[in-house]
Parts: structure tokens; sequence; C-alpha cells
């Protein structure tokens, strides 16, 4: 497994990697969960969000940079994207995918540790990033806190107006 910068040219495979990611997240989880009327306000377009999103994943002169996991033969098997914060010393890890065909592998925790170190270096010395309290989150937490990074609790409400 080798990572790299993410380039345009991986943004079909890296919109495919990120549909095959949270798709079971948005359909099986938070559609029923809302309800359709909050959901097509909130998400209903949530494949098209990751589509126009790509393009400003990596944006270094912004202070925004993204990564990807390829086997030797080019298959994306992950995509990591981090930004430094506009508050002092702060940084954000944006996004994490791992495609679920190769999970278990570390590819999420080398993805994190490239965008922590990045960050560091950057002089942040607070690392933020954010997942669901949902089953399906629960490895990304896992593999959060192995990482040392602390748990807060927030709820969050929504309702249609």
């Amino acid at each position: 497994m080798h990572i790299r910068p993410l380039e345009v040219d991986d943004h079909p495979a890296t919109l495919g990697l990120l549909v095959e990611t949270f798709a079971p997240f948005f359909e099986d989880y938070v559609r029923p969960l809302l309800g359709e009327q909050v959901f097509q306000r909130q998400h209903g377009h949530w494949e098209q969000d990751y589509r126009d999103e790509l393009a400003t994943l990596h944006a270094p002169e912004s202070g925004r940079y993204a990564a990807v996991t390829h086997l030797p033969e080019g298959t994306i098997t992950g995509l990591v994207s981090w930004r430094f914060d506009d508050r002092p010393h702060h940084g954000e890890i944006y996004l994490l995918a791992v495609s679920p065909l190769h999970r278990r592998r570390h590819i999420g925790r080398r993805l994190c540790e490239l965008a922590i170190t990045h960050l560091r270096d950057g002089g942040v010395e607070v690392v933020q990033i954010g997942t669901g309290g949902d089953p399906f989150h629960a490895p990304a937490r896992a593999l959060y806190q192995s990482l040392g990074l602390t748990h807060i609790p927030v709820a969050v409400y929504l309702g249609a107006t």
C-alpha cells in the first residue's frame, strides 16, 4: 500500500470510494432515523455533495490537504483530508474513508497518522475529528481513541420547519 497526495485524476475513483463507504450510513441509518422530509433537506444530495467537495479537498494554498492510499496496480483503498483551522494551533481531520474491501489493514490508522504528523509539523497543537455515535461509526471511534484522541459527547437535534 502506498500513500500519496490526492490528484484530479483520482476524483472518479475517490468518489466511488466515498459512495461505497458512506451509502450504508446515509441510506440505511440516516434516512430512516431522520424520516424522508428531513433527510431530503439535510442529506438528500449526499452523493452530489461529495462530488462537489472533491475538488476542494486538496488545496494546499488554502491550508487543505488530502491523500489517498492505493495498491500497486493503482486501486484507491482510502482517503483522508485535513485542514488547518482559522483558530491558531488548531487543525481538523475532515474526512476519512476506507474501502470496505480493505478494512482491518491499518489503512485508516496510517492515513490519520499522516494527517496528524502534517498538522503537527504545521504548528497545530489540537487536532479535531468528528464522527457519529451510531453503530456504523463504532470502528472509527475505536480508531480515534487508539490514536489518543478524546471523545467529547455532543448532541445534535434536527427537525423540519
